[in-house]
């Protein structure tokens, strides 16, 4: 008899697992302005500093509205770009950024680097990962959870295309959908994601622009959304 119970409470369990459906957000950071105002106008970045935490919350309003009202979101934040910016700007970005994530009922993982990022992905239930989406400075090999914060362009944070085979892909659903929002990530990277956990990452052929998600929209690509 007990081993019945132990069995049908396993499989229950199991079932829990697999039921969840995360919708995991990460969200890359800032420049500081000191650095960007010694480039010429055309090639500077991020004068708004929630460029990505606007992109961030848009989409999680999208999920919201597709999944229900009770749908998991999981965002990950890069911690230490915010923290700089906040110092330089005299505002308080972290709070505010916790601030959104309880508005939207969202649970915050700060994270401060690959490793702290991919032991906070892998602690996810196995197969849960319905949908994961990356807001931030990328190319064509990695994303860069960093860019011109510390050093001015260039990044010292990231997940290199190199990097991947240390998730485990075991947290993703089966049929999980992945997009990068930055810049030319389907030129490379897209393909190693797919050969490394098995499922697709769409990414961006050419840069992509944040100019318009002060207005409600989501960033858009100059080139093509491709695999």
């Amino acid at each position: 008899m007990f081993g019945h119970l132990r069995t049908v409470v396993c499989a229950l369990l199991l079932l829990t697992a697999w039921s969840r459906a995360d919708h995991v957000i990460v969200t890359g950071g800032p420049t500081l302005r000191k650095w960007e105002n010694l480039r010429v106008p055309d090639d500077r970045h991020d004068r708004w500093w929630a460029n990505f935490i606007r992109a961030s919350t848009l989409r999680m309003d999208e999920i919201r509205k597709t999944a229900g009202p009770n749908a998991p979101l999981v965002w990950m934040v890069y911690q230490p770009s915010y923290q700089a910016r906040g110092k330089e700007d005299g505002k308080p970005y972290t709070q505010w950024i916790a601030e959104l994530a309880a508005k939207r009922r969202a649970t915050l993982i700060w994270f401060d680097g690959s490793g702290d990022f991919i032991r906070a992905l892998n602690s996810r239930p196995r197969g849960s990962v319905e949908t994961f989406d990356f807001f931030g400075h990328s190319n064509s090999h990695s994303f860069m959870f960093d860019y011109g914060n510390a050093i001015m362009a260039a990044s010292t944070a990231w997940l290199h295309e190199r990097d991947l085979p240390r998730i485990q892909s075991a947290v993703f659903a089966r049929k999980s959908s992945c997009k990068s929002w930055g810049c030319h990530t389907a030129e490379s990277m897209s393909g190693t994601w797919k050969r490394a956990l098995g499922v697709s990452l769409i990414g961006a052929r050419g840069p992509t622009s944040y100019s318009d998600v002060g207005q409600g929209r989501l960033p858009v690509v100059h080139g093509t959304w491709s695999r």
